[in-house]
């Protein structure tokens, strides 16, 4: 059994801002990888995310990058078996101006160490939503202080 999740949410802003918050590492960094982030995401590079919740920064390999429309992530899952995930971010253009972000991760092993990993990555993604929405409508940090 493949573990896996989708979690997604609207934000108030313009999809090539939206993209460029997340594949550019000075604006990542104001709301998700609270650590910093080292490198642009672009297809076929590698870069780095720290989190104060998960010191230690964590290698990220990029396959894929369609401006304004997807980024294609791998990194390990977590588990003890140095198992790697793919995550998918997508990114839609809405009607009313505002943009439907939906990250999709899959790849762990259907082992109770793999299901712990995959939902504290669902609850982590979750997150990541919820902050980049108050970050770009608001420019407030909401994860200051959360982690550390």
């Amino acid at each position: 059994m493949e573990l896996k999740f989708t979690v997604g949410g609207r934000i108030s802003k313009p999809v090539a801002e939206v993209f460029e918050a997340v594949v550019d590492p000075a604006q990542l960094s104001e709301f998700f990888t609270t650590g910093g982030a080292q490198g642009r995401i672009e297809a076929g590079a590698e870069v780095s995310w720290d989190f104060h919740d998960f010191p230690g920064a964590f290698p990220v390999l990029v396959q894929e990058v369609v401006p304004n429309e997807k980024v294609v992530l791998q990194w390990e899952a977590g588990d003890d078996a140095r198992t790697w995930t793919t995550v998918t971010i997508t990114f839609q253009e809405l009607e009313d101006g505002r943009t439907y972000v939906r990250i999709n991760e899959f790849g762990w092993p259907g082992t109770e160490t793999g299901l712990k990993s995959c939902l504290g990555n669902c609850e982590g993604w979750t997150g990541m939503l919820c902050a980049m929405k108050v970050w770009l409508e608001n420019g407030i940090r909401l994860r200051d202080g959360f982690y550390k």
